[in-house]
C-alpha cells in the first residue's frame, strides 16, 4: 500500500515524505518531478507555454503510472484533487492523507517564490484564498485522514501519518 500525500502547494507534503521516508525505508515519489521530467520542462514552464490543461493532462498520464507502484510515498501536486480519475487511482493503491494549512502559514512558507506560478493571475494572498476555497471540498472527500499541521511540526505530522497507517 502506497502513502499518499495531498493539500495546497507549501503545505509540508515533500518535506513530510522525507521524514516519512527514513523512518520507513520507503521511497518518495514527487508527482510534479515526474511531470516537468515527462514534459522536458520545468512546472512553471509547462504553464507559461502549454497552459494548465495540458500540465493536468500530464498530471493524469504520471498518476496512472505512479498509482501501479507498490509501497512507496507518493507526494502530489496541490490541484491532483482536481480530476477525480486522479484520485481514483491513487486509492487503488494508497491511503490518502490530506495536509491541511492556513492561508497565512502558506504565505509565510512560500513567500513569492517564482516557481510556484499564479492559479488565478491574481496576487499570492487573494490565489490562495481563492484556490483552497475550490479545492477544500475537493481535499476533505478524497483523503482517507486529514491532518490539521497547523500546530504540529513536520515530524509530529509524519508520526501521526505513520500511527493511522495500522488504523
Amino acid at each position: 500500500m502506497n502513502i499518499v500525500l495531498i493539500g495546497m502547494r507549501g503545505a509540508g507534503k515533500t518535506t513530510v515524505a522525507k521524514l516519512l521516508s527514513k523512518k520507513l525505508q520507503k521511497e518518495v515519489l514527487e508527482t510534479d518531478d515526474f511531470i516537468a521530467k515527462k514534459a522536458g520542462m520545468t512546472i512553471a514552464e509547462i504553464v507559461l507555454m502549454k497552459g494548465w490543461d495540458y500540465f493536468r493532462d500530464v498530471e493524469t498520464e504520471v498518476i496512472a503510472d505512479i498509482s501501479k507502484k507498490d509501497n512507496v510515498i507518493i507526494s502530489c501536486g496541490g490541484g491532483v484533487v482536481i480530476r477525480p480519475k486522479n484520485i481514483d487511482l491513487l486509492k487503488q493503491n494508497g491511503k490518502i492523507f490530506w495536509l491541511q494549512v492556513s492561508v497565512a502559514t502558506l504565505l509565510n512558507r512560500i513567500g513569492h517564490d517564482q516557481n510556484r506560478p499564479s492559479l488565478t493571475g491574481k496576487p499570492q494572498k487573494e490565489d490562495m484564498e481563492e484556490t483552497l476555497k475550490k479545492r477544500y471540498t475537493l481535499y476533505k472527500n478524497a483523503s482517507n485522514v486529514s491532518i490539521d499541521t497547523e500546530k504540529l511540526t513536520k515530524k509530529e505530522v509524519a508520526q501521526k501519518i505513520i500511527d493511522s497507517l495500522w488504523k
